[in-house]
């Protein structure tokens, strides 16, 4: 039965509560016997053009039905838009390039028009933005008080009353009551954007039925409203001129009036192509594109970074310490739109087609990053930064996403034997880590050239110092260990080590020819290698071989990973599943006693670069 089905067969509070995972009880105790304003914090965040934004962000149990419930609607949208557009873009599974779609609004009914693109899946500022390109006027409206328009009985009345929905009463209370807060759906809650599309369709409708008549586009991104023609002028349905400004026609109004929403008059305004046009903040007069100053100004921030370790920015007027995530957010914002131009240009090189392939046919192997665009330097230069020179806790970059689980679940579950890698959770504190561990991904194949595995860690050694003595600033304060399996799959990586002059192998008498048997090795700066402990008669090992025979037979969906002798790599339990569904999912009931071996060398690792940096 899909979801949507599931929601409108739905009859009492329990069975919402099954639908939405969580127990009757629990569902009735976060709804009627927590009082709310205990469930919510309240905080203000500076608006970009001045003025504070409220938000109430929901914490715990409420958070976590909101993220349920946000999550149902969309699967909910997902299959009403299957049903009424069968042959649309946004259906397809597989569609090329899905995270950036570019659609078309079309009349056809076959198609889906692409009117909201705030929170939906596939949909994003950049397709927004997309349809409003070449355009010789670019109008904008801002619906006032946007969240706050939408109060319990609306939500409630929603899902009772529309067709898609058609919900039981009682039903509709309790998701109403899950998502709403002092009478309004609140700015910060997982829900709420998800139920505002919902309503606020009917107006998307209304309003691009009147742009299609006078041969305008329209969409809408949460309460920013864009309507766009090659016309010489503005239809006076849609915009009219008033003492030199722009204000929305008179059709435009009363349905916005209508659908209960009010006009933010002083965000309304009209661009014409021979000036900077803007939508959802980007520049769309030839392609999507960020402002000049913006990448400016991050560039400097990102200069200042590498050369003093510190930068400044703007806050409400006043000049602060820069923080580097929210630096790190600006930098993937300018990443996401130029990889989207990429893809949509089809450029002599594709983002998703890592360097090195291209590297060895142009016959040039010692400089793959040739091909970054001066943007794409930037960014692969903050990430190296960000992770293996200004490290804020000890960097750890292992074979692939398994082993990261496997270490993670294990320093969760020995926090207590080893501080120096996490501070378990307390009556006072929770659970903290102390140490980050790299994730692999297509951009970073394609930024750093590291995607895991041996011949990638190679490749990064053989890199990293070029790349290192690049900064200026302080020297790091933490190490970055490459953490692998002590058998052959690392061969590659092992050698390189071996060929670096002046290593540091410790315990202090190992030799590079018998490397394998190291506790750890420096291999210079603050890079170090760390290999899984051998096993009976130096035999290879992987960090698979640290797990209990009791734990590697525990089953999912009828299959386990099986014990070493055993192990049938076609037939058994797969690596990703094991960790996931089997260490990850259960680690409290792990048994990580011979995982103590792989930390202490990781701790040992910390201590040494303590005492000479």
């Amino acid at each position: 039965m899909n979801r949507l089905l599931l929601l409108k067969s739905a009859k009492t509070k329990p069975d919402l509560a099954r639908i939405l995972g969580v127990k009757p009880s629990a569902l009735t105790h976060c709804l009627y016997i927590v009082k709310p304003e205990n469930q919510y914090v309240q905080f203000e965040i500076p608006k970009r053009k001045g003025g504070k934004r409220i938000i109430s962000a929901p914490s715990g149990m409420l958070k976590n039905l909101q993220s349920s419930l946000s999550d149902l609607l969309l699967d909910c949208l997902d299959e009403i838009i299957f049903l009424k557009f069968p042959d649309s873009e946004i259906t397809r599974q597989k569609a090329k390039n899905s995270l950036f779609l570019k659609v078309k609004c079309s009349g056809s009914e076959i198609k889906q028009p692409s009117l909201s693109h705030g929170f939906e899946r596939k949909r994003s500022i950049i397709t927004n933005a997309m349809m409003h390109l070449g355009k010789k006027h670019v109008f904008n409206i801002d619906l006032e008080n946007f969240f706050g328009s939408f109060n319990f009985g609306r939500v409630r009345g929603f899902f009772i009353k529309n067709g898609n929905f058609l919900l039981e009463p009682e039903i509709a209370t309790v998701i109403a009551k899950i998502a709403c807060y002092n009478n309004e759906l609140p700015q910060g809650s997982p829900c709420s954007p998800v139920i505002s599309n919902l309503i606020t369709h009917a107006l998307d409708i209304k309003l691009a039925a009147v742009a299609a008549k006078h041969s305008c586009t329209y969409t809408r991104y949460a309460d920013d409203i864009t309507f766009s023609t090659r016309k010489e002028s503005l239809p006076s349905s849609v915009a009219k001129s008033d003492n030199n400004t722009f204000v929305a026609g008179k059709v435009i109004r009363r349905e916005i009036a209508r659908s209960g929403f009010s006009i933010n008059e002083s965000k309304t305004r009209d661009q014409y192509k021979d000036s900077r046009q803007e939508v959802t903040g980007l520049v769309v007069n030839k392609k999507p594109n960020t402002k000049k100053e913006y990448w400016r100004l991050v560039r400097a921030q990102c200069n200042h970074l590498f050369n003093t370790g510190e930068f400044k920015e703007t806050i409400n007027g006043a000049e602060v310490a820069g923080n580097i995530h929210r630096l790190e957010g600006k930098l993937t914002f300018i990443d996401q739109v130029d990889h989207y131009n990429r893809l949509r240009q089809g450029e002599k090189l594709n983002p998703k087609y890592h360097l090195k392939k291209d590297a060895i046919r142009k016959s040039n192997p010692s400089r793959r990053r040739y091909l970054h665009t001066s943007r794409e330097t930037t960014f692969s230069k903050f990430l190296f930064y960000r992770w293996f020179y200004g490290n804020t806790k000890p960097t750890i970059l292992t074979e692939g996403q398994t082993d990261n689980i496997y270490l993670k679940s294990a320093i969760w579950k020995l926090a207590v034997q080893f501080p120096k890698l996490a501070t378990g959770k307390s009556a006072t504190e929770p659970y903290k880590t102390l140490t980050q561990f790299f994730k692999y991904n297509e951009r970073t194949r394609y930024l750093l050239e590291l995607f895991g595995g041996g011949d990638y860690l190679r490749d990064f050694v053989a890199n990293y110092k070029e790349l290192f003595n690049a900064y200026k600033a302080p020297k790091p304060s933490h190490p970055v260990i490459i953490f692998v399996d002590n058998d052959s799959g690392p061969n590659n990586l092992i050698n390189e080590v071996k060929r670096v002059k002046g290593i540091d192998i410790l315990p202090a008498g190992v030799g590079v020819a018998d490397i394998r048997q190291s506790e750890f090795v420096h291999i210079f700066c603050n890079l170090y290698l760390v290999l899984t402990p051998q096993g009976a008669g130096s035999s290879e090992t992987d960090i698979e071989y640290f797990f209990s025979d009791a734990d590697r037979l525990r089953e999912h969906k009828g299959k386990s990973f099986n014990t070493i002798a055993d192990r049938d790599k076609v037939n058994d339990l797969s690596k990703e599943a094991f960790a996931t569904h089997i260490v990850k999912a259960q680690k409290g009931i792990i048994d990580f006693s011979r995982f103590t071996h792989l930390l202490e060398r990781i701790e040992k690792v910390i201590d040494h670069y303590n005492s000479i940096k």
